[in-house]
């Protein structure tokens, strides 16, 4: 253990104070994890590593709002703002166009880290991040216990305070897992700014707005929101703003391939500097788009060293070292529901997974990345007699980023630690749930 207690009583007491301290509805709908009488310890240069990232981070969400809008003016290649849109709806790609939401791009962003031996790797770029209420809660609670977690013991709270000063959280059912955890949030948020005022509403409202509000839906599941429609026209109309702005093209995967691409490597230094451009090349995994079009007999895909996705379905299993992801705009791309490890499948498998991805390029592209793998730490947690044991996981780390006025403020980081046998790291009932803390 990182931590160390004076006697059992000590450790029972941690157990009796978290399960005292979960709120009656839990967390989460239907979900559970492990609980751990410590957290995950990181160093201050590590912290200090993970503040920059979200500058980095910013900048780069900045930039790929400001090449969508050049392709569309045709100061950028036509074929960006065709691939963004492939699969989206007249409607939806007009909002994504709208000229009030210029420039703007979700004010609390988080990505998905892992922690391997080349160092921090990020697997996607969450725009619309669940786990804010929870890690709220493991904040405070310990904070409670002594520890110095990542934010403080009311980061979280702050931060979405700092972004949503009073205002409405729409919640949809396809996102009802998390209902628990935001209604905790907007509880605590009463409790903590008793002058300010948060509504928690459905998909279903039809009343008047407050003036700011919260989107924690995705927009291909507009057909099941009825206020949707109300909600966007009124923002069009200035009467209300509205984050994450209702932009899917910046809530795709195959951003990470656009960043990798030769010929955008002049924009991306022009707005991302030099120097950020190769901190970005080092957390960012190579990553291409499945892109079916041949490509012509004297090229070869970057890095692959291929002329087809033919012979990438023929790899052997060492050169394998692939997974395959839907970009976005589907309900398949959340939850890993849609990812394969090349290492993990036979040739038959990994083949089909391919076929499938290259056919589904037209309404659902999808991107193959370079698999990194996480190092394994060891954590203690709570087994199901109470007891403290410790477990070999692999982590990944979730900061969370709230930006206002381009201030970029590290609310909390999130430690999910899945056995050392999961390839695939997200929250799952075998899984240990931390804040990120500094060791004392």
């Amino acid at each position: 253990m990182n931590q160390k207690f004076s006697s059992p009583s000590d450790v029972d007491s941690i157990l009796q104070r978290l399960h005292a301290a979960m709120p009656e509805e839990g967390l989460f709908s239907e979900k559970s994890w492990r609980q751990s009488p410590e957290p995950f310890f990181i160093s201050p240069e590590f912290k200090k590593s993970l503040e920059q990232l979200g500058h980095r981070l910013h900048q780069f969400n900045k930039a790929c709002d400001l090449l969508y809008r050049l392709s569309i003016e045709g100061r950028q290649p036509d074929w960006i703002a065709e691939l963004l849109e492939q699969g989206k709806p007249a409607e939806l790609i007009k909002l994504a166009r709208a000229k009030i939401f210029q420039g703007e791009t979700a004010c609390v962003i988080r990505p998905d880290l892992l922690m391997t031996e080349e160092g921090l790797k990020i697997c996607e770029l969450d725009n619309i991040p669940g786990g804010i209420g929870l890690t709220a809660w493991l904040q405070e609670v310990h904070s409670s216990f002594g520890a110095e977690v990542v934010g403080g013991s009311h980061g979280m709270l702050e931060g979405f305070c700092s972004i949503i000063p009073g205002g409405d959280i729409i919640v949809s059912e396809e996102a009802s897992t998390y209902r628990p955890e935001m209604k905790y949030l907007v509880r605590r948020l009463h409790e903590q700014f008793p002058e300010k005022k948060w509504r928690l509403l459905s998909e279903q409202h039809q009343e008047k707005w407050a003036s700011q509000v919260y989107r924690f839906f995705e927009l291909f599941d507009l057909p099941n929101i009825p206020c949707a429609h109300d909600l966007f026209e009124r923002a069009l109309a200035k009467e209300i703003s509205i984050t994450p702005p209702p932009k899917p093209q910046l809530e795709e995967k195959l951003w990470f391939a656009l960043f990798w691409m030769k010929p955008l490597q002049e924009f991306w230094i022009r707005e991302l500097s030099q120097r950020g451009w190769e901190q970005l090349k080092k957390v960012i995994p190579y990553t291409w788009i499945l892109n079916p079009s041949p490509l012509p007999p004297n090229a070869v895909y970057p890095q692959l060293e291929v002329q087809s996705w033919n012979e990438v379905a023929q790899f052997s299993q060492r050169e394998r070292n692939l997974v395959i992801k839907i970009s976005g705009f589907d309900e398949r791309a959340w939850g890993s529901r849609s990812v394969v490890i090349g290492s993990d499948s036979s040739k038959q498998e990994w083949g089909e997974a391919l076929a499938k991805a290259l056919g589904e390029f037209p309404e659902h592209p999808h991107i193959l990345q370079v698999f990194h793998h996480s190092l394994v730490h060891e954590h203690s947690y709570f087994n199901d007699d109470q007891e403290v044991v410790m477990m070999k996981g692999r982590v990944r780390l979730t900061p969370y980023y709230f930006i206002t006025d381009q201030k970029i403020n590290l609310g909390g980081a999130l430690a999910t630690i899945c056995p050392a046998d999961k390839k695939l790291l997200h929250g799952m009932s075998d899984a240990i749930l931390v804040p990120a803390s500094l060791r004392s």
